[in-house]
């Protein structure tokens, strides 16, 4: 515990701030229930930065394998939602290879050339799973979410895989994806989205994840535009509470670009800090993605000279500024 604590990670970004966090999440839906014009919808506000109903949103690069779709009926279909204005950020792929295949180093080639890449939708799961028996079991269905968690943690992006949901009922809407509890279990998250009839114009879309909390969304289609509307979000969003010592960090670099020394420096410097040195220092470890993520403040810990141990603090925005940021033990 005290080694973990005297650790440095990188800080986890929302992609859409309550809904989508970097990591590997399920997109489950019936068959023709309207995923792929979500997904559609989901990769343009990433690609354009612009807010989802009423989450903001973190722009970045977008990959979208549209693995059961064709260019003609994509391009038909971007039309239909957003006009004929183009978007660079967003790419789109109808063939991939399979993950026993070298899905991932496929990835890993695009982010060489798209390094700000904060998405990749794969749509959908059947299509990059290993061929073979259809007979999935529990080890490979959790094989096939934890490769491309590795891959997601590896380059801190989001991996949204459209799957399906089985056709049977279940008290709990999430015991409705196909397969085995496998995929939920190796996934960072997951959503569903569910029509009482299928001529229903609503739907809910339920949410689960490690790094928000679970909601329940009311949405509308729009038929004209093909686009899903919010219409009542369950509960509020409940942000969480700033530290008090954050806010002080984020006042003394607010004149500043960049800034290194020891705890016990900056302590001088900032004196109602109210902590001692090594607390302070824990404290910054911990709390990497608040002073990132609300702030832009990037801290790169555990600098070792020959007579101290500094750590710097860096005022730096974009999507890209977290890769400044490096894991240090103690």
């Amino acid at each position: 515990m005290t080694e973990l604590y005297d650790m440095a990670f990188p800080p986890r970004s929302p992609v859409i701030e309550g809904l989508l966090y970097s990591g590997t999440y399920l997109f489950a839906g019936s068959p023709k229930i309207g995923k792929s014009f979500f997904m559609s919808q989901l990769g343009y506000h990433v690609a354009t930065g612009t807010p989802l109903w009423d989450y903001p949103v973190r722009q970045g690069t977008v990959l979208y394998l549209a693995l059961e779709d064709d260019y003609g009926r994509l391009q038909g279909r971007l039309n239909q939602m957003f006009g004929v204005e183009a978007v660079d950020g967003l790419h789109f792929a109808t063939k991939a290879r399979t993950l026993a295949d070298g899905l991932n180093g496929q990835l890993e080639e695009f982010l060489q050339f798209h390094p700000d890449t904060r998405l990749i939708i794969v749509d959908t799961l059947q299509k990059v799973r290993e061929a073979g028996n259809e007979n999935y079991s529990y080890s490979m269905d959790y094989q096939n979410i934890t490769a491309l968690k590795l891959f997601s943690d590896r380059n801190n992006v989001a991996i949204l895989v459209v799957h399906h949901t089985r056709k049977m009922e279940a008290s709990d809407s999430f015991d409705m994806i196909s397969g085995t509890n496998g995929l939920l279990g190796a996934a960072d998250g997951a959503f569903i989205l569910q029509k009482k009839k299928r001529t229903d114009p609503t739907a809910t879309m339920q949410i689960v994840g490690r790094d928000q909390q679970d909601q329940e969304l009311t949405l509308a289609f729009h038929q004209k535009r093909c686009v899903w509307e919010l219409t009542r979000a369950e509960k509020p969003i409940i942000k969480k509470t700033v530290e008090p010592f954050i806010l002080k960090i984020a006042g003394f670099m607010s004149g500043r670009n960049e800034w290194t020394g020891t705890a016990s420096e900056l302590i001088d410097l900032v004196p109602d800090i109210g902590m001692k040195a090594n607390t302070l220092t824990r404290k910054l470890n911990v709390n990497v993605s608040d002073l990132f993520n609300d702030f832009g403040i990037v801290y790169i810990g555990n600098q070792r000279t020959s007579d101290r141990k500094t750590f710097t603090l860096l005022r730096k925005q974009g999507p890209e500024a977290g890769d400044d940021m490096t894991m240090n033990d103690d």
